[in-house]
């Protein structure tokens, strides 16, 4: 194995012992992903890095050998980031560098920088069931869902972290659009979104927002413009998924024909014992008349009518209380329940990333997982998931 490969294992093994990891397959399709952002050497640079933002003072201290000096290391540092390979924050004018995961992360700054190849090999990665299993066996899941706003009801006393509106006024902008890139990898692929022809519909905030303007991935919005695109994703049917924080750094619109986090929902299950969610929805069966509008309209394939009975039934391992189903129901036969311990995110991502080190499953926890989603497959009849 030449030289150049190695950078590339040597990063690999590197990400893969940081909080969300990245592991190895058989494909090799990891090590295609990390040639499409990084040159060799900077792969070697990256390894010098951590989950942590830190100094350029510091990451020169054990990178000295690879850069001349800090100002070399600075222009090597900020060629990674505008590829997407690292991220990067300023503070009083200085900049701190960090690793980042391949999603959330690497993946989400590729969106103008996606080709065939880079597509490929992300789908061959994220469908090899070892990834899978590291992905879903984290202590907590990188984004939750939050209802639309038509779905809450006063009773429900929503905390502000699962309400969209009082979870962005408060929030510290600036705040940017881009496009999905979901939505934009399926179009590459010769597929259309089912649910909407708009491509601008996924938000950074703050500190995640800086960066995306910096690198040019999305264009600079107001609040109010922000909530007033927030409000057209709703009407859409599109899933709500901020950051799993008290503090948003992003809210995604989702739909489950594109979503790569709603179609691996769709590959397990039990998906609910792996999601972050505090509502579930309820089914009127005395009102509802098996129209079939909230089965349309469900992006989790976790409603459907029953032939027999000419009714809607839900599925509880598969609805996240998103809401969608609530308000265009013509029988108003549906409603959101929230679940009786409420579960209250990290207040920001560091958190939740020191969260995620802590508790990550070594060699005996991912198969114990993966003895749980076999009996899982089994007991719930849906044992083609499997495959």
């Amino acid at each position: 194995m030449d030289k150049y490969a190695q950078a590339y294992i040597r990063l690999q093994r590197h990400l893969d012992r940081q909080p969300v990891g990245f592991p190895a397959t058989r494909s090799k399709s990891e090590l295609g992903i990390l040639k499409h952002i990084f040159t060799p050497e900077e792969a070697d640079l990256a390894t010098c890095l951590t989950c942590k933002f830190e100094s350029l003072e510091t990451i020169f201290a054990r990178a000295g050998h690879l850069a001349a000096s800090p100002a070399a290391l600075a222009q090597s540092l900020d060629a990674i980031e505008s590829k997407g390979g690292i991220e990067a924050i300023v503070k009083d004018g200085r900049k701190y560098y960090r690793n980042a995961p391949l999603v959330v992360g690497m993946f989400e700054y590729q969106v103008h920088r996606l080709t065939d190849e880079f597509i490929q090999d992300f789908d061959r990665y994220m469908d090899d069931k070892r990834v899978g299993i590291d992905f879903i066996g984290a202590k907590l899941p990188q984004m939750r869902t939050i209802p639309i706003a038509k779905s809450i009801r006063p009773h429900h006393q929503a905390s502000t972290f699962d309400e969209v509106t009082a979870l962005l006024r408060p929030a510290q902008g600036p705040f940017a659009i881009m496009d999905c890139i979901c939505r934009k990898k399926k179009g590459m692929e010769g597929k259309t979104c089912r649910v909407t022809a708009r491509t601008e519909t996924c938000m950074a905030i703050g500190h995640m927002a800086e960066s995306c303007l910096r690198l040019g991935l999305g264009r600079e919005i107001t609040r109010d413009e922000a909530l007033t695109i927030l409000e057209q994703n709703q009407k859409q049917g599109l899933v709500l998924q901020p950051s799993n924080t008290q503090n948003a750094e992003f809210i995604c619109s989702c739909c489950g024909c594109c979503c790569g986090m709603l179609r691996m929902q769709q590959r397990l299950p039990k998906p609910l014992d792996y999601w972050a969610s505090n509502f579930y929805a309820r089914i009127d069966g005395a009102a509802c008349n098996g129209c079939g509008t909230c089965e349309k309209r469900c992006q989790t394939t976790a409603v459907r009518i029953d032939a027999a009975q000419q009714k809607a039934v839900l599925n509880l391992d598969r609805c996240i209380g998103c809401g969608n189903c609530v308000p265009t129901c013509p029988q108003k036969a549906i409603s959101l329940v929230k679940k009786p311990v409420e579960v209250r995110p990290p207040q920001t991502r560091e958190a939740l990333l020191d969260i995620l080190g802590a508790h990550k499953k070594g060699r005996w926890g991912k198969a114990k997982l993966a003895g749980k989603f076999l009996m899982d497959a089994i007991r719930t009849g849906q044992t083609h998931l499997l495959k």
